[in-house]
């Protein structure tokens, strides 16, 4: 993973905002759960713009070295009753340098909701890997301003904490923020929302997306996202990622943090 993107995050929920779920209002919202642990005071000689470059260097390092990877995804979509409405489980493959493939192993719940959300956002991520859809998402200086917070931990992950403001109003880029591993200047978590309404029909969008190291390399975990869509109520999707196989090898996650390509179905 060269540069870490939210994109695929603002995907889900422009995919989540489509669903004509049918549950009553509920208006008021929900912010995410903060992690259990306080924050920390950050250590001195530490800047903004040298985490930052660390990070991007790393993560070009990673990139590197990342021949291909497969991973089982459990996708599911609930109500705000948190009753399940739609699921689909598959494997996603990926070959560098932007080839990703998506094997549908079994779907349950409603079609409508595969068809409208999941069906697209899987697509979507597998277009975006191959170049196919063009929106400036990195999280780099050029994107966003970062003010540094403090330290944090995550699990077992020792953190920088920052802030992260678009510098334009854009559907693609987030506001939130992001946790920084102290070591491998990897992003360990990020929470946050789009920096521009997505449309007259959201009232709230929230997500966090959290990661886990596996052997050498940082791979999603768990990605949780609630839109409140007015007049509809609260939807909310939540994807895991486990039981990764990278460049040929098991891979067994380090200690995890709490909390051109197709798209297939098997026979």
């Amino acid at each position: 993973m060269a540069r870490v993107k939210p994109l695929f995050t603002v995907t889900i929920l422009i995919a989540l905002a489509t669903l004509p779920l049918c549950a009553k209002a509920q208006l008021q919202q929900e912010s995410e759960p903060a992690l259990a642990t306080p924050l920390e005071s950050l250590r001195s000689g530490i800047t903004a713009d040298q985490i930052v470059r660390e990070l991007l260097e790393h993560n070009e390092m990673r990139k590197t070295a990342l021949v291909e990877y497969t991973a089982l995804r459990t996708y599911q979509v609930s109500d705000f009753k948190g009753k399940l409405r739609a699921e689909e489980i598959g494997r996603m493959e990926f070959h560098a340098p932007d080839k990703k493939t998506f094997v549908v192993a079994s779907e349950s719940g409603s079609g409508l909701i595969r068809h409208m959300a999941l069906h697209p956002l899987i697509s979507s991520e597998i277009e975006t890997a191959a170049g196919k859809e063009h929106h400036d998402s990195n999280i780099t200086p050029e994107n966003y301003t970062f003010t540094l917070l403090g330290e944090q931990w995550v699990g077992a992950y020792r953190c920088f904490v920052m802030q992260a403001a678009p510098r334009r109003k854009d559907k693609y880029l987030f506001q939130g923020k992001l946790w920084i591993d102290v070591q491998d200047y990897a992003v360990v978590r990020i929470e946050g929302q789009p920096a521009k309404k997505l449309s007259f029909w959201i009232e709230r969008a929230d997500f966090v997306r959290q990661y886990q190291k596996i052997g050498k390399f940082w791979l999603p975990q768990r990605d949780e996202t609630s839109v409140q869509v007015r007049l509809y109520g609260k939807k909310l999707l939540t994807i895991d990622h486990h039981d990764y196989v990278v460049n040929g090898a098991s891979e067994e996650a380090s200690t995890p943090a709490p909390e051109s390509g197709s798209f297939l179905r098997s026979e």
